[in-house]
C-alpha cells in the first residue's frame, strides 16, 4: 500500500473569533489573523484573484488565547499569549514556533510587540508590572519596565507609540489612562472621562490608538462615555465625539491607514460600523452590518486594484477558499472621496468574522456563527447529508450546510460543555445532546427550541448519547456516574446498566436492534441485550491497558465491533467468537474518534489526541494512511450517508474538516470506469474481508445503485458511471 495516494482534504469549516479577550484580531500587510479560543486563523490575500483565503491555522496553545500582536518589522512573525502563562512567537510563512516563553509571571492578558526595539515583546497582566521579553541577542531574557507597575486599576489594553521610542499608553478598567515616556515624568491614572470625576464608578477603556500623524495625539474609547481625541503631553481633551443615540457604546476603534484623520468604530450592542473624521464630532456614515455587537476591528490597506480581475479558477465550494469576492463597482468621485479605500476586519460578539470593503460598502466575505471552542462531536444528518451537526465546548450545537460551508442553525446555548450529539432517525429533525452538567436534551432544529430533557444522571457529565436508528423510541446515554441508561423518548427508563466506573461510549448495533455496547474507564468493553430484563452484560471484553472511550459496531460485518482507548490502540472484537481478532497500533496518544466505512467492511478510521487521523485495513491490522492536517486533538469522525467515501472530522483546533477517502480505493474506480462485471465492483462482506481480496462495495448505497441500474433498459453505462461517480465523490 506504499504507493497509495493520500486521503484528500476537500473542505474546512473555520472557527469563529472568541469574544473573551480584547486583542484577538491583528493585521499586517496582506494578511490578517483572528483567534478562536485555542487556535489562530491566518488569512492571506491571493493577489491573482484579489481575495483573502485561509492560509494557516496555528494551534500551539492548550489554554485560552489572550492576545495576538504582529511584528511591526517582519510581516511573517507574530506573538500570542495564553492563560497558562505562555507566550509564543510564530512564523506564518514556515508555520512553525520560533520561540516560547512559559511560566511568565502572571497571565499575559495583553501583549504587544515593542516598536523600535528589535526582537522584543511586552506583556502585562491585571495591575502590572509590564514585562519585556527580549527574544534573541546578547540582551535576551525578561526584564521589568521601570515605571509601568503597581497600577491602581487593571489594565485592559496598552499600545506602544509607533514613532516615539519607548512611549506607551495603558487603558484601565476604571476609565483612566497611564502614559510613560523615557525622560518624561510618568503619568499614572490620568484623563478619566469628566463624568466619572470624584466617583468610584468604572467605565473601562475599550480601545486606545495613537494618531499615526502626530507624536502626541491619541484616540480613546470608553465603553459608556464614548470617544475622545486626547493630547498625551498637555493631558488635554481636544475633541469629544458625539453619537447619534445615547444608547450607543463603543467596543473597538481603528484608524484608516489610507485616509489621514479618518477612523472607524464598532458598537457593542448592535453591529454598527461608524466612519469618522477627526475634524467632525459626528460620524460621516453609519452601517448596520449585523444584529450582534462588535468585538474587535482592524483596518487593512486595500489590495491594489487590478485592470483585469482574473476569474477564480473554480467556484467549487469544497475548496477551502473562504471568500466569495466579486469585482468592485466603480465609484463616483464623491463616493470615493467620502469613504476611504480599505477593508475592515470585523469580529463580532457571536463569533462572526468578516471582511468589509469600506469603499464598495459590501462584505467581501462574512463567516457567521462558527464555534469558538473545541468541537467534540460531528454527525451527518441521516436523511439530508448536506447538513452536518457539531457539538462544542462552547455549549452549542450548530448545523452546517456543507456545500456553502456555513452554519445554518445554532442551538440556544448555555448548556455547559456538549460532549456528544445524535440525530433522530429519519426526518424527525431533532438532535439529542449530552452535556457536562445539564443532563441530556432533545433540540428541535427547525423549531429552534428544546423539546425534552432527561436528568436521570443528575449533575454528572454525560459523555455519549446514542439515538437508536432501528427503534426510534429509544435513546441511550452514558455518564461519569457509571451508568448507561436506556430510556424511551418520553422519558420512561427501560434499563440502568451499572458499571464499576465512568462510562464514556455507547453504540447500538446496526444489525440487531436490541444490542448495545459500552466503553468503560475500567478498561473493558461490554455488550448488553436490551430485550431481556437482566441488567448484566452478555459479554465483557478485556484487553485494553487503559480506559476505553468510544466503541463502534461494524455496519457490514455482523458481530464485529471496535474500541478506542487511552492506551493508544484500537481493538477489533468478534462477538460471535468471543475474542479480540486484531489490535491496531500506531497512535501515540489516546484514541477518540472511530468510524467504520459503510461500503468497504475492513476500512476503519480513527482520530487521536496525537493530532492525526489514521485509516486502517482491519484484516491485516495495517495503517493505510495517516492524515496530519488537524492542529490538535481529533475527537469526532462521521461518514457521509450518500457519499460513503466522504467523511468529516472535528478537533480541539475548533475546525471541522471534510475528507475524501476515494484515493484509497483506486482499483475499484478503474473497474467501474472500465465497465467491468458487477462481481468486480460489488461483493458480499464475507468475500470482501478475505485476506488480500481487492476492495469491493458491500453497503447499501452501492446495492441501491445496482438495483436501480438493473431496472433500466437499453445501455445503462452512462447512468452507471454518473451514479457511481456521485457516490464516490
Amino acid at each position: 500500500a506504499a504507493n497509495m495516494s493520500q486521503v484528500r482534504q476537500v473542505g474546512l469549516l473555520a472557527a469563529g473569533c472568541q469574544p473573551w479577550n480584547k486583542d484577538v484580531c491583528a493585521a499586517s500587510g496582506d494578511r490578517f489573523a483572528y483567534c478562536a479560543t485555542l487556535a489562530i486563523y491566518i488569512y492571506q490575500l491571493d493577489h491573482r484573484y484579489n481575495e483573502f483565503k485561509l492560509h494557516a491555522i496555528m494551534s500551539e496553545h492548550k489554554k485560552t488565547i489572550t492576545a495576538i500582536s504582529w511584528c511591526p518589522h517582519n510581516p511573517d512573525v507574530f506573538a500570542s499569549g495564553s492563560t497558562d502563562n505562555l507566550v509564543i512567537i510564530w512564523n506564518v510563512a514556515e508555520q512553525k514556533v520560533l520561540a516560547k516563553l512559559d511560566n511568565t509571571k502572571g497571565t499575559p492578558a495583553s501583549l504587544s510587540w515593542c516598536w523600535n526595539a528589535g526582537e522584543a515583546v511586552a506583556f502585562v497582566s491585571h495591575r502590572g508590572p509590564l514585562f519585556i521579553w527580549t527574544i534573541s541577542g546578547p540582551e535576551s531574557g525578561v526584564t521589568v519596565h521601570k515605571e509601568a507597575h503597581s497600577f491602581l486599576s487593571d489594565v485592559c489594553v496598552f499600545r506602544w507609540h509607533t514613532q516615539k521610542k519607548g512611549k506607551i499608553v495603558f487603558g484601565h478598567i476604571d476609565g483612566s489612562l497611564s502614559i510613560f515616556q523615557p525622560g518624561n515624568k510618568s503619568q499614572k491614572h490620568v484623563l478619566r472621562p469628566e463624568s466619572l470625576e470624584g466617583t468610584d464608578e468604572e467605565d473601562p477603556v475599550t480601545a486606545v490608538e495613537w494618531d499615526p500623524l502626530s507624536t502626541d495625539y491619541l484616540l480613546v474609547a470608553n465603553l459608556h462615555f464614548g470617544i475622545r481625541l486626547l493630547d498625551s503631553e498637555s493631558l488635554y481633551c481636544i475633541t469629544t465625539f458625539n453619537f447619534p443615540s445615547a444608547a450607543a457604546s463603543v467596543q473597538c476603534l481603528a484608524w484608516v491607514p489610507s485616509a489621514p484623520g479618518m477612523f472607524v468604530t464598532g458598537d457593542s450592542q448592535v453591529g454598527v460600523l461608524r466612519i469618522w473624521n477627526v475634524s467632525r464630532t459626528t460620524p460621516i456614515d453609519n452601517f448596520k452590518l449585523k444584529k450582534t455587537g462588535f468585538h474587535c476591528l482592524h483596518v487593512l490597506n486595500s489590495p491594489p486594484r487590478k485592470k483585469f480581475l482574473a476569474q477564480s479558477p473554480t467556484k467549487n465550494h469544497y475548496m477551502s477558499s473562504t471568500s466569495e469576492a466579486v469585482p468592485q463597482p466603480t465609484l463616483t468621485q464623491n463616493q470615493a472621496f467620502s469613504l476611504p479605500p480599505g477593508h475592515a476586519v470585523c469580529c463580532f460578539l457571536d463569533g462572526g468574522v468578516g471582511l468589509y470593503d469600506l469603499g464598495a460598502k459590501k462584505w467581501d466575505f462574512l463567516r457567521d456563527l462558527g464555534h469558538v471552542e473545541t468541537i467534540f462531536d460531528c454527525k451527518f444528518k441521516p436523511d439530508d447529508p448536506n447538513l452536518l451537526a457539531t457539538a462544542s465546548f462552547d455549549g452549542t450545537i450548530k448545523v452546517w450546510d456543507i456545500n456553502t460551508l456555513t452554519a445554518v442553525y445554532t442551538s440556544p446555548g448555555n448548556e455547559g460543555v456538549i460532549y456528544s450529539l445524535s440525530w433522530a432517525p429519519g426526518d424527525l429533525n431533532c438532535i439529542a445532546g449530552a452535556t457536562s452538567r445539564n443532563g441530556t436534551f432533545i433540540w428541535d432544529v427547525r423549531k429552534g427550541k428544546m423539546v425534552q430533557r432527561f436528568n436521570e444522571h443528575g449533575k454528572n457529565g454525560i459523555f455519549c448519547v446514542a439515538w437508536s436508528h432501528k427503534d426510534s423510541k429509544r435513546i441511550a446515554t452514558c455518564s461519569g456516574d457509571g451508568f448507561c441508561i436506556i430510556r424511551t423518548i418520553d422519558g420512561k427508563v427501560l434499563h440502568k446498566y451499572k458499571h464499576p466506573a465512568a462510562v464514556f461510549g455507547c453504540d447500538w448495533s446496526q444489525n440487531n436492534k436490541d444490542m448495545i455496547a459500552t466503553g468503560c474507564e475500567d478498561k473493558n468493553v461490554r455488550v448488553y441485550y436490551v430485550a431481556t430484563s437482566s441488567d448484566q452484560p452478555l459479554k465483557v471484553f478485556s484487553g485494553h491497558t487503559a480506559k476505553v472511550f468510544h466503541v463502534k459496531w461494524s455496519p457490514l460485518s455482523e458481530g464485529i465491533l471496535c474500541s478506542g482507548s487511552d492506551d493508544g490502540s484500537v481493538r477489533i472484537w468478534d462477538y460471535t467468537q468471543d475474542a479480540c481478532i486484531n489490535i491496531l497500533s500506531g497512535h501515540t496518544a489516546p484514541v477518540r474518534g472511530l468510524m467504520w466505512n459503510t461500503e468497504i467492511p475492513y476500512l476503519l478510521i480513527s482520530g487521536s489526541w496525537d493530532y492525526t487521523i489514521k485509516v486502517w485495513d482491519t484484516r491485516e491490522g495495517t495503517c493505510l494512511d495517516t492524515v496530519c492536517d488537524h492542529g490538535a486533538d481529533v475527537y469526532g469522525l462521521t461518514c457521509h450517508p450518500s457519499r460513503p467515501f466522504t467523511m468529516a472530522s472535528c478537533s480541539r483546533d475548533s475546525t471541522v474538516r471534510l475528507w475524501s477517502l476515494t484515493p484509497l480505493i483506486t482499483p475499484l474506480l478503474i473497474n467501474i470506469l472500465a465497465d467491468r462485471s458487477w462481481e468486480e465492483i460489488i461483493g458480499n462482506t464475507d468475500h470482501a474481508i478475505e485476506q488480500g481480496s481487492p476492495p469491493l462495495l458491500c453497503g447499501k448505497v452501492s446495492r441501491d445503485i445496482k438495483h436501480e441500474i438493473e431496472k433500466l433498459t437499453g445501455n445503462p453505462r452512462a447512468k452507471k458511471l454518473r451514479w457511481f461517480s456521485e457516490c464516490l465523490s
